[in-house]
């Protein structure tokens, strides 16, 4: 037989069709049960069952009753909309305007009464929040670098470097001091003991060459020439540039060229403003700027020689972390004492090194060297001066 299933009002009634003549007769135990408002239909199949069903069994599931909600906190108050209008923004000034989205209620209906509540902390309510950021239409300058140096030194957050010392080391051709423009006179290059020349104003003079190893040739014969001509442009010696057209006298710095709107070319010549010709040229350079390897061809030999025998000197000569402060000198009763077969020991020789620390494994100090004479013989001093200790004096009759 089948078996029907009915519910009404949170009550499970399981019906056996097989059992119903037997349950007739048990009316007066077993309470009515309710009717369904739904009409039973025939069974168009009937199905046969193993198993017999003797009683009627009813189930049903007890009421939940609903638990109280303790008292919810005070609700935030917040000003009225129509109260944050009326106050007029600045321009300069940035609004904040808070939108609390009201917590969506739920809706009870059959299913929500059957669960139980969710729980919740006691005491506490939650409201979800949005912050957004309006920034008004108008001229809003942002502050620029120079402002926000000044108002970080004010604040004494930002530890800054010292400023970089002012380079005067001066051109022997233009005689502006410093490095030049990449895209003008560039770099400054070394001449000689304190003589220096930019890169492009040695480079455009009429006498110098550049060689395929990046060596410039005749700069030091340019510069004598240099310093007998005129500036067309600023009237000053040291010009070196000309006019490459016949019988012109025009000769510029290369620095006053550019300004006096002269045409250079690829083939480092150069054409006044009285003879370049007008309009764009396939073969003009308009940018000046070298990035390969150049220098000064020089002889090194006779420079050293000449720092070497200048009595009084003002300059410091350095070679890596060695630099020489007196070379000292021999007399002719000291020649065959104060020599090796690889080196010579001249009294008076005095120099510093930069090198690491006797005390200390990642500090440098400075180590003072110098020879003296005892007994007829050299007597090698060094002094190391470190910060924070007193000076070391190490002595020795030879020089390791």
């Amino acid at each position: 037989m089948k078996d029907i299933v009915f519910c009404s009002n949170n009550c499970f009634v399981l019906y056996s069709a097989a059992v119903q003549a037997k349950n007739s007769e048990n009316k007066e135990s077993v309470p009515s049960l309710p009717q369904s408002p739904m009409k039973e239909r025939p069974p168009k199949t009937f199905h046969q069952y193993s198993n017999n069903i003797s009683t009627l069994d009813v189930h049903c599931l007890p009421q939940l009753q609903e638990k109280v909600s303790p008292p919810s906190s005070p609700p935030i108050m917040f000003p009225p909309a129509f109260e944050a209008a009326k106050v007029e923004a600045k321009p300069d000034e940035l609004k904040v305007t808070v939108k609390l989205k009201p917590r969506l209620k739920a809706i009870h209906s059959s299913l929500d009464d059957c669960r139980p509540p969710s729980k919740k902390w006691k005491g506490m309510k939650w409201k979800k929040w949005s912050i957004q950021i309006v920034i008004p239409k108008g001229s809003f300058k942002p502050p620029c670098e120079e402002e926000i140096d000044e108002f970080l030194k004010k604040l004494g957050t930002t530890l800054k470097p010292d400023p970089v010392p002012k380079d005067y080391r001066k051109c022997c051709f233009c005689h502006e001091e410093g490095d030049g423009l990449t895209d003008g006179p560039a770099r400054l290059l070394n001449l000689d003991l304190d003589l220096w020349v930019h890169l492009n104003c040695a480079l455009w003079s009429t006498e110098v060459y550049e060689t395929q190893a990046g060596a410039l040739i005749n700069v030091e014969l340019a510069l004598r020439r240099g310093l007998q001509m005129k500036c067309m442009f600023c009237h000053k010696m040291g010009a070196t540039s000309g006019c490459h057209r016949l019988r012109c006298t025009n000769i510029y710095h290369f620095t006053c060229a550019i300004k006096a709107q002269c045409m250079f070319f690829k083939d480092k010549t150069m054409l006044c403003p009285m003879h370049k010709p007008k309009g764009t040229h396939e073969q003009e350079l308009s940018y000046f700027a070298v990035f390969r390897r150049v220098y000064v061809q020089r002889d090194e030999v006779r420079q050293i020689a000449s720092i070497v025998q200048r009595g009084e000197r003002d300059h410091t000569f350095r070679v890596g972390s060695l630099i020489f402060h007196a070379v000292g000198q021999l007399l002719p009763q000291q020649m065959q004492a104060f020599h090796s077969s690889k080196a010579l020991f001249p009294v008076g020789y005095e120099a510093s090194r930069l090198y690491w620390s006797m005390r200390y494994a990642n500090r440098r100090c400075r180590y003072l060297c110098s020879i003296e004479e005892k007994d007829g013989l050299p007597l090698f001093v060094i002094k190391v001066v470190e910060q924070g200790h007193e000076d070391l004096v190490l002595t020795d009759a030879t020089p390791k």
